[in-house]
């Protein structure tokens, strides 16, 4: 989440009285990531008693023909009972607007915090969610290919350049002839359903123990199950910098998930490898951040080598890792 779009308290009253929830209280942007801009909303409530919601306006990486996908998702799953956000649909019925020429959806406030420094617990409350997640998303009949894979993610270092990557780090640039090799492993014929891919801290929302949301469903695609595992085993289970592993997080990460939906022995002998790919593919995003954030906007961007250590830990502990 981030603002890179300024929106007049005039134009935010206007949207939201195309809603059927109340008229506009207050607004605050939502610093946090570096995709679309976002702002908690509240309202009156349709009862008086004044209601929330997340108001997201998507400004990159996001195709508008994909929207009706990332949304009618949500709202399946949370059907299904998934802790995750219904969409907000307008008095017309449609799920998104558009203002200025971009898209905007308004999307259900869902209670909790995001956790910095996880419990074991807590992690293994996030992985049976999880899999309860990719259980609920197997009747979604809908559809979306991963177009972030490794070689998209290849493709994605290759346009930045070597002179802008090797000025973040060489490790950075690096990550090109790396993420070559690990083409020629990435294992096939995997359990596949739709995925988060991008379940890190700040995706979910705790309440103690309790997982009360899953939010932020953007990259959401059919692909790998284990694969989506792997991004979560490394979105949670190291320090921020990625320099210090938490073998007892990682245990829980999955005994959590495994509560819900064993492994095949396939699935857990290509963890390691999953890993590295959801590695390449943060070092990819990061860097491209890094490189064409304007500075103007109210956006942290986030340092690549986090994630270039921890590709370094899967590379050469990959079995401790999964144990």
């Amino acid at each position: 989440m981030a603002v890179y779009t300024h929106l007049s308290s005039e134009e935010l009253a206007a949207l939201i009285a195309e809603y059927d929830v109340g008229e506009l209280v207050s607004v605050k942007g939502i610093a946090e990531g570096v995709s679309n801009s976002n702002w908690l909303i509240e309202t009156s409530g349709n009862d008086g008693a004044g209601a929330r919601y997340i108001l997201t306006m998507y400004e990159r990486r996001i195709e508008l023909a994909d929207l009706p996908f990332f949304l009618d998702l949500l709202d399946h799953l949370s059907s299904a009972g998934a802790p995750v956000p219904r969409t907000i649909h307008d008095r017309t019925g449609a799920s998104w607007r558009q203002i200025d020429g971009k898209a905007v959806a308004l999307i259900e406030y869902l209670p909790g915090v995001s956790v910095d420094s996880p419990t074991a617990a807590q992690v293994r409350a996030v992985g049976a969610a999880l899999a309860e997640m990719h259980i609920a998303a197997k009747s979604f009949s809908q559809t979306r290919a991963n177009d972030l894979s490794v070689a998209d993610n290849i493709a994605t270092l290759q346009r930045c350049g070597e002179r802008d990557l090797s000025l973040i780090d060489p490790a950075v640039f690096a990550a090109i002839a790396r993420g070559t090799a690990l083409q020629g492993l990435w294992p096939a014929g995997l359990p596949e359903a739709i995925i988060h891919s991008d379940l890190f801290p700040d995706n979910v929302l705790m309440l103690g123990d309790r997982v009360t949301g899953m939010i932020d469903f953007y990259f959401a695609c059919h692909d790998t199950l284990a694969y989506d595992l792997a991004v979560t085993h490394a979105a949670w289970c190291f320090d921020p910098s990625g320099q210090a592993f938490r073998p007892d997080v990682a245990t829980a990460l999955l005994a959590g998930y495994e509560s819900v939906r064993p492994l095949s022995a396939a699935e857990r002998a290509a963890l390691p490898i999953l890993a590295q790919g959801a590695c390449l593919r943060f070092i990819a995003s990061r860097a491209e951040d890094w490189i064409d954030t304007p500075a103007d906007a109210h956006v942290t961007r986030k340092d690549p080598m986090d994630f270039v250590r921890r590709w370094d830990f899967y590379a050469e502990e990959g079995d401790k890792a999964f144990a």
